[in-house]
């Protein structure tokens, strides 16, 4: 990909926003706005009786509340496991003796370079939530059964937590 002219137009809190040229074949060159963002991880703590434990959680950019996966943003330079491990501490007080990886999703590479890391927890055990001040949340226990249902008929709309719920799955097969 051939690019010109980057500048860095907003930095913010938790994304930046990148302007350029890019050269489309012989279509020359147009302008991109890119959301720069360090990227996440997702985590779906699936208990030993076939239970998720999700987290409905307050989303000012959809106006409410979403019924998601615990999940959280990468610090600079952080293992994405050691992220999941922490997130799925503050948000659920779970810790897992394993996690295994799920893959990676691209959130909405259209316009976002976020990059989310997927994670299975098992060997679950309950401590207390942590979240953080500016957090709403609260965890949820479901079967995984009804959460997939929920993923399918639209009552779950977070990408990230429709990909984990569905990769998890056919681990089964």
């Amino acid at each position: 990909m051939e690019t010109e002219n980057r500048t860095i137009v907003f930095n913010g809190i938790v994304v930046n926003i990148e302007q350029m040229q890019v050269k489309i074949g012989d279509k020359g060159w147009h302008p991109y706005q890119i959301v720069r963002h360090p990227g996440g991880v997702g985590i779906l703590p699936l208990h030993e009786d076939g239970t998720v434990t999700l987290i409905r959680q307050l989303r000012p950019a959809t106006g409410g509340f979403t019924l998601e996966i615990p999940a959280g943003r990468l610090c600079t330079g952080e293992q994405p496991i050691l992220c999941g491990n922490r997130e799925l501490l503050e948000e659920t007080g779970l810790t897992a003796t394993a996690l295994t990886s799920l893959g990676f999703i691209h959130s909405s590479p259209g316009f976002l370079d976020e990059v989310i890391h997927l994670f299975l927890a098992t060997g679950l055990s309950q401590g207390k939530a942590q979240p953080e001040d500016y957090e709403d949340i609260e965890a949820v226990r479901l079967p995984m059964d009804e959460a997939l249902e929920m993923a399918l008929d639209g009552r779950i709309t977070d990408g990230k937590t429709i990909a984990a719920l569905y990769r998890a799955k056919g681990r089964d097969k």
